[in-house]
């Protein structure tokens, strides 16, 4: 019974996988219009963060989605393909949840947020 179970949720997520990434890109809002100089400063200031996520997590999409909308180029780290990166957040952030915001203070100081609409709250703080 378990096996069925198990494949039949490996199923259920190999047909949503397309659905979820297709809906992302057709509903991620455009960005907001900056000038260039104000551009190039939230750019600088977006060097000091990395998204943890999984491709197909609907809170990293929310995410993602809030960042499209600021207009941030915020890197993204794969936490699901990417060994090394699954091993950064285990052992700067303590557990392998997603999505998690990695920040990188001026001062060398590294703080782990994670829960999307605490990340979402912080990103529109900082740069809305």
């Amino acid at each position: 019974m378990r096996i069925l179970i198990r494949y039949f949720f490996r199923g259920l997520r190999l047909v949503l996988t397309p659905v979820m990434l297709i809906s992302e890109k057709l509903s991620t809002p455009k960005s907001v219009e900056r000038r260039p100089e104000e551009q190039a400063k939230v750019d600088i200031a977006c060097q000091n963060l990395a998204l943890y996520q999984f491709r197909t997590c609907p809170f990293c999409i929310k995410v993602r989605k809030e960042m499209a909308r600021l207009g941030l180029n915020i890197e993204r780290r794969d936490a699901q393909l990417d060994p090394a990166h699954k091993q950064a957040l285990l052992e700067g952030g303590g557990k392998v949840k997603v999505p998690c915001l990695k920040i990188t203070h001026d001062d060398g100081r590294e703080e782990w947020m994670y829960e999307s609409d605490a990340i979402n709250a912080w990103l529109h703080q900082q740069f809305g």
